[in-house]
């Protein structure tokens, strides 16, 4: 086999008022929307992106119904959970520390559960 997957192309979700979550992700994460409604994130030196397969059932991913999970990259995980909790918004109390960061979790308007990790330097 001489061809393979290179990285993630895209992630996309179905929402039941796209326009309305577009315009949470652009306010509460900061997620510049392009003028097609998508974000794009070019990547930088050190960028890297986790595909991960789990197992039915798996509750890091929040709610049975839930059959994916977007993870961010962010740079101050506190200070992204802080400002979130100031907007009201729900934020998981639990915060995870392991080898490769800081992980924390929010749900969307929609229910979906999505993570936030601040890499290790």
């Amino acid at each position: 086999m001489s061809e393979r997957v290179l990285g993630i192309g895209g992630v996309f979700v179905r929402a039941r008022d796209p326009e309305r979550l577009r315009a949470w992700y652009a306010e509460h994460l900061g997620v510049e929307l392009e003028p097609f409604g998508a974000a794009v994130f070019r990547a930088e030196a050190g960028d890297i992106t986790v595909w991960h397969l789990s197992a039915e059932g798996e509750e890091h991913f929040g709610p049975p119904a839930q059959r994916a999970m977007i993870n961010y990259r962010v740079a101050d995980l506190h200070a992204m959970l802080a400002q979130l909790r100031a907007a009201g918004i729900a934020v998981d109390e639990n915060v995870v520390d392991d080898e490769t960061g800081r992980f924390g979790w929010v749900v969307d308007p929609e229910g979906n559960r999505v993570e936030l990790w601040q890499p290790n330097p």
